[in-house]
């Protein structure tokens, strides 16, 4: 497997490429970044890259792959939708429409989030962007496309946050962990359960394409160490 990965250096991004890096079965990564992930191993790549609306300039390095794990995002706080959006949803399009022209056999998965309107017409500004672009991507004629929607993710293996929101989050729920996963067990996973579950719908195929976050564990259980 020959994976394309951005995000790379996102707590998400770094969950999938960790399990990327330790997996037999996929040969090589290409990290597309704004700056270096620091990371170092025979199958990554590293191209940097600065406008991820114009891909022109990479073309060439985006060819002969069969999977993206697309896992750039940002926290809405802050934003109104028109910003928001431009992240969210232009950024995303813009990519997964490169990759399916350059490799029309590809697989795609979008790292979205619980709570995301599938209706595109809640309340909710971030819920409504988000599901705007997972209803854009499923119309786009890719091998598969899977939509993955994570609840409360522990982060694992030295992994963390760069959003200081998020990282502020972390250190308060993150001893909470294990009576959360009692107490709530559809509602909490872990970055490398996320991390294995994109890699077995990638290379096996999910039940659904939106995937919840109880739907996230029990397909990372399929192949857990």
């Amino acid at each position: 497997m020959k994976v394309v990965l951005f995000g790379a250096t996102g707590m998400v991004g770094q969950g999938i490429l960790r399990e990327c890096l330790l997996a037999p079965d996929v040969e090589q990564v290409l990290a597309v970044v704004r700056s270096p992930t620091g990371q170092r191993h025979e199958k990554l790549r590293e191209v940097l890259h600065q406008d991820f609306l114009d891909y022109g300039a990479i073309e060439a390095s985006l060819q002969g792959y069969d999977t993206c794990f697309f896992c750039l995002g940002v926290s809405s706080a802050g934003m109104d939708e028109q910003a928001y959006s431009k992240v969210t949803y232009d950024v995303t399009l813009a990519a997964a429409g490169v990759l399916l022209r350059l490799n029309p056999t590809m697989t795609f998965i979008f790292v979205s989030g619980a709570g995301t309107d599938g209706t595109e017409k809640g309340r909710v500004m971030w819920a409504r962007v988000k599901g705007r672009a997972e209803n854009a991507l499923l119309r786009m004629p890719f091998r598969a496309a899977y939509m993955f929607r994570p609840a409360f993710i522990q982060p694992l293996h030295g992994i963390v946050s760069r959003t200081r929101l998020y990282r502020a989050l972390y250190a308060v729920l993150g001893p909470l962990y294990p009576v959360l996963k009692r107490l709530a067990p559809r509602f909490v996973t872990t970055t490398e359960a996320v991390g294995l579950a994109m890699l077995e719908a990638a290379r096996s195929g999910a039940p659904k394409q939106v995937l919840e976050n109880d739907d996230i564990n029990a397909l990372a259980a399929r192949v857990a160490r």
